[in-house]
């Protein structure tokens, strides 16, 4: 009986409505909010960083005295209306006095929000990129609810939006995604091939299937049978025909690395698979110099 009634549990969690509930961790921030604050990799990395709302959700950053931190780069808040109506709210991170060719769409993982995954971004606009990080309907400042087809229009409007931007034209555009955004970034690429110029998957699980089988062992054909793919990494990247970097630590204790070396598999090349170390999707904190390093290789 006690084995009965875990299964009906696990079947229960794992169904499409409630699994969603457990994948989108969303940390929503209140629209009238007017501070937030970074602790630990804030800023410029070394401190406490306050982060002051202005009109439009525009970030400003000062230290823990209040005064405006001069930071080697520039962030600038937009708002994306989708057709649904709901907005999404996206941060373009600039290196400061420095012309860049390429610019990075960045979709971050199922928790928190732009805050939490804006350092990550940082790494990237330091090493010499434009940088779009965008929140999912429901995170941050943005609007909505996320679902799975809910974040991939949420990803391909951003791309569009951005793609419209003065400052943007003639650039390379890479889609990178961690995590959740590693494992939707290849869908976003395959559906928007022709508008991008690569694909970069960090710490990606190979498939709603897949993950749900690893969440609940015990009951691995129950998890794959009950979860809906709708899409999933390891099939989107077969259709993509640009080049890809998949990057996965062999230490990641959330995302087994072999589904990293699934997705490296199914993709076409030219492709390249980055093996690294320490925990899950902290890349850019130790790898940025070889990470943009490849990306490069992608541009130009």
């Amino acid at each position: 009986m006690k084995h009965i009634a875990i299964a009906a549990l696990l079947t229960y969690v794992l169904s499409s409505c409630n699994f969603n509930r457990i994948f989108y961790q969303a940390q929503p921030i209140p629209s009238g909010a007017k501070k937030a604050t970074l602790r630990g990799k804030g800023g410029d990395g070394t401190r406490t960083t306050n982060v002051v709302f202005g009109q439009g959700f525009q970030p400003t950053f000062e230290d823990a005295d209040g005064k405006k931190m001069n930071l080697p780069f520039t962030v600038e808040s937009i708002l994306v209306e989708k057709k649904a109506g709901n907005k999404l709210n996206c941060w373009i991170v600039k290196p400061r006095n420095r012309t860049t060719d390429a610019c990075i769409l960045f979709l971050h993982g199922n928790g928190g929000n732009i805050l939490s995954h804006y350092p990550a971004a940082t790494q990237l606009a330091e090493q010499g990129f434009d940088v779009c990080i965008m929140d999912y309907s429901g995170y941050g400042f943005s609007t909505g609810k996320a679902t799975r087809a809910g974040v991939l229009d949420d990803a391909s409007t951003v791309l569009h939006a951005l793609l419209q931007r003065d400052d943007m034209k003639g650039k390379k555009v890479i889609v990178y995604g961690q995590s959740l955004g590693g494992h939707l970034s290849a869908t976003v690429a395959r559906n928007n091939e022709k508008m991008i110029d690569g694909l970069v998957v960090e710490g990606a699980f190979s498939s709603h299937k897949d993950v749900a089988a690893h969440m609940a062992p015990y009951i691995a054909p129950i998890a794959r049978l009950i979860v809906r793919e709708q899409y999933s990494a390891k099939r989107s990247i077969r259709d993509f025909h640009k080049p890809v970097l998949v990057i996965h630590s062999t230490e990641d204790k959330m995302i087994p690395y072999r589904m990293g070396r699934k997705i490296f598999n199914a993709a076409n090349s030219p492709k390249e698979f980055y093996e690294i170390r320490h925990g899950h999707i902290e890349g850019l904190a130790y790898y940025s110099d070889s990470i943009a390093m490849k990306i490069r290789s992608i541009v130009q």
